[in-house]
């Protein structure tokens, strides 16, 4: 008895693992995000199995995640697959992992292909630190506000993004982290039409502008300069303490800074609460 994450092929059936195929040959109860799906790989590895299969997706999840565990108290042994990579990284899986291990039971993974760090090797960014943010928001509110959250980040990210909004979040990712900020677009990787664009946020947002976009995109951003968040924390409290020298009020003072520097007021003003902290 036991539950097996197992990552499968991005798009390439080539790039599955002998591991990969013996679990799927082996299982009593698989969890596929999409059954059709699951049968497509099965038939291109060739692997033939007798487990009953279930559809284990977002939309289910909570439900499926107790039957899982209902199956694996009884002795069962239960393989989940996502579509493409790895269970539980922006797919279904976690809850069913966390809650196996807090009751003690078997777990084991079957490792294999990963788009986020395919895309950082691909991107030529640095690879020594990196973080990996998942879906980026539907929204231009929300996901301007994503992208503030990481406009000091000094590691590497990595952002998966629909192909209809790819120009929408690489516009907004430009007015927050900044024209000459290097990145990389990552589309249908391992897959026939794989491709991938590098270049400042400008040049990305530029080809995003004259290409029709399809496929599974990745996208990865470089990290800021260590130290550039208190730099510019310095930057903004220093301004904001001219203009309050020359008589200007606080309030007014910081919505100058952030308009000069282009910044959210929000920034500004943290960083202006926190410096009267540490003084």
């Amino acid at each position: 008895m036991a539950l097996i994450l197992a990552a499968t092929p991005l798009g390439n059936p080539l790039d599955a693992s002998a591991r990969l195929k013996a679990a799927i040959e082996s299982a009593e109860i698989i969890a596929a995000e999409d059954s059709r799906r699951f049968h497509r790989l099965a038939s291109d590895i060739g692997a033939t199995f007798t487990a009953k299969v279930l559809s284990f997706f977002e939309g289910n999840e909570t439900d499926r995640t107790q039957e899982l565990l209902t199956l694996l108290r009884e002795g069962r042994n239960v393989l989940v697959l996502s579509d493409a990579g790895m269970p539980t990284i922006s797919d279904p899986g976690f809850r069913l992992m966390r809650d196996a291990i807090a009751e003690k039971l078997e777990v084991h993974v079957i490792p294999g292909p990963s788009a986020p760090t395919m895309a950082i090797a691909l991107s030529g960014l640095p690879t020594d630190r990196f973080t990996f943010e998942g879906f980026a928001p539907r929204t231009s509110g929300a996901r301007i506000s994503f992208y503030e959250s990481l406009r000091f980040e000094e590691r590497t990210m990595v952002v998966f993004e629909a192909p209809h909004r790819l120009l929408e979040s690489l516009i907004d990712a430009r007015s927050i982290l900044g024209a000459t900020r290097h990145g990389a677009i990552c589309r249908e990787m391992t897959k026939t039409y794989e491709e991938t664009i590098r270049g400042t946020l400008d040049e990305l947002v530029n080809w995003a502008t004259s290409h029709e976009v399809l496929g599974e995109i990745t996208l990865v951003f470089g990290g800021v300069e260590v130290g550039t968040a208190v730099k510019s924390n310095e930057e903004m409290v220093a301004r904001v303490r001219e203009f309050e020298a020359a008589g200007m009020e606080r309030k007014l003072a910081i919505a100058t800074v952030a308009e000069e520097l282009d910044l959210p007021k929000k920034l500004v003003y943290a960083a202006v609460v926190e410096d009267k902290k540490s003084n």
